[in-house]
């Protein structure tokens, strides 16, 4: 533009001269004249001269004006390239945001249990004595262990929904045996302290409470959880059944709350499949779990728990059924420096689920009842070390075919020192004992097991 007003200010210059020119009067005499002429020649010269100055000057602005174009389309691409980044830009901080959201949002952990023990386990028969013999969870010898290790993921959606993802694996160099499975995957809504709702595989109340309140779970399981390992049979069959009486996991429905401080209460209610975390497989009924605890002082707790259901095995066009109950109690202390409890169940058809079908006059059902408690204590005696020890007895009666009772008695203990290497780790070195007594046509075991066992947890 301002070429352009450049190039009319010196043309108007020019018309002015040409004007002034064409009006000068024509005055004294033929010499005059002549000396006119002249001057009109060279004023010609000059508006020459001038037009082609005007022809260049209008060529330059011609150039101008190009530049200035190409300049605007330079400009308007770099304004249309700048806004490109800008959106790309918002867009990326925008996915850094999400990604930063989930990050913050996603908690990772993990627990590892490991043992490196020396186990001497012996059976005896029907007739004999007592002899070295690997079995039944058992295998003499010395190695290292992976029990347990849970790789845990955590995230929150928001304020009220999340989910978890729990996996588990553990190898025994005593079996040569690794086993990688999911222990829990739910999703959660918490919509207040005491209404939290989980959807799929998640924590079952007891056994997770009861260990909580123990405190020394990478030693052993539960009262409930630990497994008698045999201990039901024929003469001539291998005995077999017992195991534990109870899931850490299981896949349902589970609802729970809890109040905090003093004069605190909690539950928990879980409607689930019944065949625990490793089979999700289904059943034309459900089981039920429940429990309540009751906190005067936040340091002890009283709790009640209870179990009903066919733990899965009521199927279409399956055998009849019974239901297999089970019963808890549990009262615990613990603080900073020194922790005691005691824990209590009783169990029916736990294992005999089925009914008998065979020919009478045998019983119209194979049943049978278990009842056990556990004492447990521990005390720290200097930072970071602590003493504890433990003591199990469970009595087992069922019912055959044949009509009459049979008895067996697991008594256990462990016993130990414990320390803190760390925060997040604690090793303990311990011994452990483990008795079965039993029918004379049954077995009878004792093991024993010492050395090292820890936790590492971050």
């Amino acid at each position: 533009m301002r070429s352009k007003l450049l190039a009319v200010a010196i043309a108007a210059g020019l018309g002015v001269v040409s004007f002034h020119v064409a009006a000068e009067p024509a005055t004294k005499g033929k010499a005059a004249q002549t000396s006119s002429q002249g001057s009109q020649a060279s004023q010609n010269a000059e508006i020459e001269a001038l037009k082609a100055q005007l022809a260049e000057l209008q060529a330059k602005v011609v150039e101008l004006e190009q530049r200035t174009d190409a300049q605007s389309d330079i400009n308007v691409s770099t304004g249309q390239n700048l806004e490109a980044v800008q959106k790309a830009q918002a867009a990326s901080d925008k996915k850094m945001t999400t990604i930063d959201k989930f990050v913050n949002n996603t908690k990772i952990g993990g627990t590892m249990f490991f043992d490196l023990t020396n186990a001497d386990h012996k059976e005896k028969g029907k007739t004999g004595g007592f002899v070295s013999k690997d079995g039944h969870g058992s295998v003499n010898g010395t190695g290292f262990d992976v029990k347990r290790f849970y790789l845990t993921v955590d995230h929150k959606f928001d304020d009220t929904w999340s989910a978890n993802l729990t996996t588990d694996f553990n190898y025994q160099s005593t079996l040569s045996q690794t086993s990688l499975f999911v222990k829990k995957a739910y999703v959660q809504g918490m919509f207040d302290p005491l209404f939290t709702v989980r959807f799929g595989a998640a924590d079952m109340p007891w056994i997770p409470y009861a260990e909580k309140w123990y405190g020394y779970r990478f030693i052993e399981n539960t009262l409930t959880d630990r497994s008698i390992d045999g201990g039901r049979g024929t003469v001539g069959v291998a005995p077999a059944g017992v195991g534990s009486f109870g899931n850490s996991s299981d896949w349902g429905i589970h609802a729970l709350g809890a109040t905090t401080g003093d004069n605190a209460v909690n539950y928990q209610l879980s409607v689930v499949n019944g065949r625990g975390f490793r089979n999700p497989s289904r059943s034309d009924s459900v089981d039920v779990e429940g429990r309540f605890g009751y906190q005067p002082i936040q340091e002890m707790v009283i709790a009640i728990g209870g179990y009903d259901g066919k733990r899965g095995n009521k199927v279409q066009n399956g055998a009849a059924t019974q239901n297999a109950t089970r019963g808890d109690a549990l009262v615990a202390y613990r603080d900073k420096t020194f922790g005691v409890g005691a824990e209590y169940f009783t169990a029916k058809n736990w294992d005999d689920v089925l009914k008998y079908n065979g020919v009478v006059p045998a019983p119209a059902v194979v049943r049978d009842k278990a009842e056990g408690y556990s004492l447990f204590g521990d005390y720290s005696f200097a930072p970071q070390w602590a003493l504890f020890a433990r003591y199990d007895r469970v009595d087992y009666k069922w019912w055959g075919i044949s009509g009459p009772q049979n008895k067996l008695k697991d008594t256990y203990y462990n016993a130990g020192v414990s320390y803190d290497a760390l925060k997040n780790l604690r090793l303990a070195f311990a011994w452990k004992h483990d008795k079965l007594e039993g029918p004379i046509r049954a077995f009878e075991y004792k093991t024993d097991e010492i050395g090292f066992w820890g936790v590492l947890s971050y």
